[in-house]
């Protein structure tokens, strides 16, 4: 039902600004983030924060470009582009989230989607320290959703990892005092029969989106999902419809391995 993600709802060529590194081997990153941009009907530009070596199963290297670059690739692509939507995913280190950070305070109307990449799924650290507190002082109340993982979010929170949906629903919660308007805390990671997605707001209680747990695994998941999302917000839809959509897709995409 890929299809019907995109036929319910075009995304009619909208530009998304995705700022993230590159995966050598194509499964995640900003090739990820790419093709399903662009499956969705939106149309991509791209900052490359990083640039690293992986296999399928591990991340052999990484290097960060530095800051100069990055602002560079960021200022130029928001003159060049009228900018519905920015996804922002792998920074690497504490100097680029600060030259995201900087390049960004004129673009307060554009909705933000940060997926906190911290660590790689093989244990690679891909964010250095101080940009881990940068992230979670700064960035993260400058995002419109941030879409972190039950390992992410452990690690913001200072927490052990959520066990079940109530203990995620509640550290969704604890996330929104960081300041975003939402998060979307991933369930993927779990080990329960069915995959939740908890998305908390300041509107109301958090919205448990289910979907079930199949015997198959995907790279770059994380980065399918919020790509996803913002491609679909970058045409106007609704945050939480948006990521409905986004985790339909992603998990029809699954499922089609799964066959």
């Amino acid at each position: 039902m890929a299809a019907s993600v995109s036929d319910n709802f075009s995304a009619a060529a909208a530009p998304v600004l995705v700022i993230a590194g590159t995966d050598s081997s194509g499964g995640a990153g900003l090739v990820r983030d790419v093709q399903v941009i662009t499956e969705l009907g939106a149309r991509a530009s791209c900052v490359v924060t990083a640039v690293t070596a992986q296999t399928n199963s591990e991340v052999v290297t990484s290097y960060a470009l530095a800051p100069g670059l990055v602002r560079q690739q960021l200022r130029a692509a928001l003159r060049a582009n009228d900018v519905r939507a920015i996804k922002i995913g792998m920074l690497g280190t504490g100097a680029n989230v600060r030259a995201v950070l900087d390049e960004l305070l004129d673009s307060s109307d554009i909705p933000i989607i940060l997926d906190p990449v911290l660590c790689s799924s093989s244990g690679a650290t891909l964010l250095d320290p101080e940009g881990e507190r940068l992230l979670r002082d700064q960035l993260l109340r400058r995002s419109t959703l941030v879409t972190p993982n039950l390992i992410e979010a452990g690690v913001l929170l200072d927490e052990p990892i959520a066990k079940d949906e109530g203990e995620q629903a509640t550290q969704a919660e604890k996330l929104l005092r960081f300041g975003s308007v939402g998060v979307l805390l991933k369930g993927g990671h779990g080990t329960d029969g069915d995959s939740v997605d908890v998305l908390a707001t300041r509107t109301g209680p958090p919205l448990l989106f289910r979907a079930k747990r199949l015997d198959v695994t995907m790279r770059g998941t994380g980065c399918a999902l919020s790509s996803a999302i913002a491609a679909l917000m970058a045409s106007g839809m609704p945050m939480e419809l948006a990521c409905q959509r986004a985790k339909t897709y992603v998990h029809d995409k699954l499922r089609g391995l799964a066959i």
